[in-house]
């Protein structure tokens, strides 16, 4: 992480915010509050934070409109914090594009850990190439391509694949997964892996019916294999 990480926080709720605030600028960030969405969006052009905290109960738009409007504009990682903890809640978040969340009430000492989490995962990786099969993942450009396509991937989809290929052939369990891309060490929703293993599956042109690189182990985990290797 940057000596100054540059936040922007999206919240409507006045004491929240500058609660919230005062706490990471204690923590070291450079706070740029928002009190709308759209506010907020414009802070993400003019200040170009480095991450984005935003609550999904905004007052003039949608969170869920919000972080597309900001996917549509911008790659900064993306936390958002919601009221509800569901399944259906935290899917819908990540198929927004939020790179994690957060649920209500929250510390800002959990939320400092997210954002360091999410931080870490973006920082360039220097460690070599990875080449399994067709697949071919350069961490330091973050770039993956399969039989010299390339591959568009979000960034928790390249996380998620890039782990698993520094590990061929290995079964990693789910518990393993959430801890090590999504920083969750006690474990978290099942849903999150799978959801992005589905994603994954279909960009490498794949199915769990027809499965090539991404096998799933039933009760065991999940393993990246090159498949004319077997």
């Amino acid at each position: 992480m940057s000596p100054v990480t540059r936040l922007g926080l999206i919240e409507d709720d006045d004491r929240i915010r500058r609660s919230l605030a005062t706490a990471l600028v204690e923590r070291g960030y450079e706070v740029f509050p928002a009190a709308t969405g759209l506010a907020g969006l414009q802070g993400l052009i003019d200040d170009k934070p480095d991450a984005v905290v935003l609550d999904l109960g905004l007052p003039d738009v949608d969170g869920f409109e919000l972080i597309k409007m900001i996917r549509a504009v911008s790659r900064v990682p993306i936390i958002a914090a919601t009221a509800r903890d569901d399944e259906g809640e935290i899917v819908r978040t990540l198929n927004a594009g939020a790179d994690d969340y957060v649920v209500k009430p929250f510390s800002a000492d959990q939320l400092d850990a997210r954002l360091q989490a999410v931080l870490r995962r973006v920082l360039p990786d220097q460690k070599a190439t990875i080449s399994v099969g067709g697949l071919l993942i350069d961490s330091s450009s973050r770039v993956a391509s399969l039989d010299g396509q390339t591959l568009d991937l979000t960034r928790k989809e390249f996380d998620f694949l890039c782990y698993l290929a520094r590990q061929p052939g290995r079964v990693i369990t789910k518990r393993e997964l959430l801890a090590a891309v999504w920083d969750q060490p006690l474990g978290g929703a099942d849903k999150t892996v799978d959801v992005h293993l589905s994603w994954l599956r279909k960009k490498l042109g794949e199915s769990a019916a027809s499965p090539r690189y991404l096998h799933v182990m039933r009760g065991a985990g999940v393993k990246l294999v090159d498949p004319d290797a077997r």
